[in-house]
């Protein structure tokens, strides 16, 4: 790890603070990205903010949303991210086929159209940075615009979780195996 999360017991106010906020809330810890960026409180409680929306109000299901988390990590190869989220995409319904194809690289086999079409989205943007108009139009059929919406900040959000974990090269927990790539 190239920047350490700051020591809880020599935490400025406004760390403190911000800590406070976050362990408080449906989280209950900070680690992860959350934990460098508390060096910068203030995007530390902006970026919570967006996160706490994206994961517990957005209007995707869980299943749906979770399987966004599992795309983005798969295209940012971020270990940390894949490792949070697997088990909660599983708990959330998402099929263990599909998590087993992601894991290998693998564009699933999909029965639910919502699930496809989220997995195309997602993968459309980050490869080809932008959504083609047939997958748009498909995208709104089946979504609608409001799930549209929170599908696109949902990447964008986890494009900044991946980019900080990446960047900083954040380890998983001790004794956790790397899934997506070697360490």
């Amino acid at each position: 790890m190239r920047l350490g999360p700051p020591d809880p017991d020599k935490l400025t106010p406004e760390q403190k603070r911000v800590y406070d906020i976050i362990t408080s809330g449906p989280r209950g810890r900070v680690r992860g990205p959350l934990a460098i960026w508390l060096h910068r409180p203030e995007l530390a409680e902006a970026a919570q903010a967006l996160g706490a929306y994206c994961r517990y109000g957005s209007s995707l299901e869980p299943k749906l949303s979770e399987l966004a988390i599992l795309c983005m990590a798969c295209v940012w190869q971020s270990e940390f991210e894949w490792w949070a989220h697997k088990p909660i995409a599983l708990k959330a319904g998402l099929a263990q086929n599909i998590v087993d194809s992601l894991k290998s690289g693998e564009t699933p086999s999909f029965a639910n159209s919502e699930e496809a079409v989220v997995h195309d989205v997602v993968f459309a943007l980050s490869q080809e940075r932008k959504i083609a108009d047939d997958l748009y139009a498909k995208a709104v059929e089946i979504l609608g615009n409001d799930r549209l919406v929170d599908l696109v900040g949902l990447c964008g959000y986890y494009t900044l979780i991946s980019m900080t974990l990446n960047a900083f090269a954040v380890p998983l927990p001790d004794g956790e195996e790397y899934e997506l790539t070697a360490p």
